[in-house]
């Protein structure tokens, strides 16, 4: 993967903060029935594609009973179409936009559209006509989730890909040749079989590098890799010698699968529900006991309640800062901003932990510091 899209992989402070403004002004938006419009163009897809697609809802709208929404749904999607073709092309990571009636009163016409580039590659492709925007993809982009890998494989097939939150992020999918179970004519079958295992093993073996490459090498901030699939094949991978240690450490399951490819990706997803769920709460419960330890031991490089946090914010000399997930959007909001600033890592903290409740108590703020300031 290259330098830029590893960039866009990690979501900034600054992203975040404009991304939830952008949401809070969308969410905001209700229709008087189905006439709001959301559209999601993933990256890579054609755009002209979709302002065919969007042309043609044009004339479905029309046979709507209800003039007034008929009449809202086909001007929110001629603005939408107007406003897409000022692009020459899809963006890089994909575009979202929607269309509606942004008047307060009924009767009145304010029709407007809203557009963003998500800060990474976006993998949906929607259209929806309903009395509210369709936010929740968006959201899942931004929420603080950690980025587990992905490999789902057999003897025939491998993908690699990154799990953020929700939403899966393929990065690489890998064809073997590996000969099918019927040997040809005139080979003897121990013969046959040692082909397919010689192939097999290099088959791995590419699925190792790559997984070198994407989970290692570029991306730093993975928690744990989860691998998947039919049959046997995937525990000797998993198990045998293919694997960089320090990647083979980072597994936390293993999971039996009936496919491969995109919908072997989605059964992975479904099925590790309960391990990433506890990944989650191990993290946090780390990061917060690393908070406690430091209180008891060297007081003076922590701070804890929100005046004292921000000021050490400013100074720069915060390393985390360990924000509850209770306090008001507006403080956390500020936060994030003052540690993009310096640099300082923001972690949300639930408060279904024993640690998180505690910090819940503090005032809800808490920072590492790097250093010793006065307070």
């Amino acid at each position: 993967m290259s330098e830029q899209k590893d960039k866009l992989q990690r979501i900034s402070a600054k992203d975040k903060l404009y991304l939830k403004n952008f949401l809070k002004e969308v969410e905001a938006i209700r229709g008087r029935h189905t006439e709001l419009i959301s559209v999601y163009i993933p990256a890579g897809y054609e755009l002209t594609s979709k302002i065919q697609q969007l042309q043609q809802e044009q004339g479905t709208a029309t046979n709507i009973k209800s003039k007034q929404t008929r009449d809202a749904v086909i001007a929110s999607l001629e603005r939408m179409i107007q406003h897409l073709k000022t692009f020459k092309n899809t963006p890089e990571n994909g575009l979202i936009t929607f269309s509606g009636n942004a008047a307060e009163r009924e009767g009145q016409q304010d029709y407007q559209v809203w557009s963003v580039q998500p800060p990474i590659p976006l993998n949906q492709n929607l259209y929806r006509c309903d009395k509210e925007f369709v936010t929740e993809p968006l959201r899942e982009l931004i929420d603080d989730k950690i980025i587990f890998g992905l490999v789902v494989m057999d003897k025939r097939e491998g993908n690699i890909a990154l799990l953020k939150g929700k939403t899966i992020i393929p990065l690489k999918n890998l064809q073997s040749a590996v000969p099918g179970k019927h040997k040809s004519g005139g080979q003897s079958a121990q013969r046959f079989e040692r082909l397919r295992e010689g192939a097999a093993i290099e088959f791995y073996k590419r699925i190792a590098q790559y997984m070198l490459e994407e989970f290692l090498e570029n991306q730093t901030a993975i928690q744990g890799i989860i691998v998947g699939g039919p049959g046997h094949t995937k525990y000797d991978f998993a198990e045998g010698n293919y694997i960089n240690d320090q990647l083979k450490r980072k597994i936390i399951a293993i999971k039996d699968l009936s496919y491969t490819g995109d919908f072997g990706l989605q059964e992975l997803l479904e099925k590790s529900e309960d391990v990433l769920a506890e990944e989650e709460v191990i993290q946090e419960k780390q990061v917060m006991q690393e908070f406690f330890r430091m209180l008891a031991k060297e007081s003076e490089k922590v701070a804890y309640g929100h005046e004292d946090v921000l000021k050490a914010l400013k100074l720069g000399a915060v390393d985390k800062v360990l924000v509850s997930e209770i306090i008001q959007q507006k403080d956390i909001e500020e936060i994030e901003n003052e540690a993009e600033q310096v640099g300082s890592t923001v972690e949300i903290i639930s408060v279904e932990t024993r640690e998180g409740a505690q910090l819940k108590d503090m005032g809800g703020v808490a920072a590492i510091l790097r250093y010793q300031i006065e307070m």
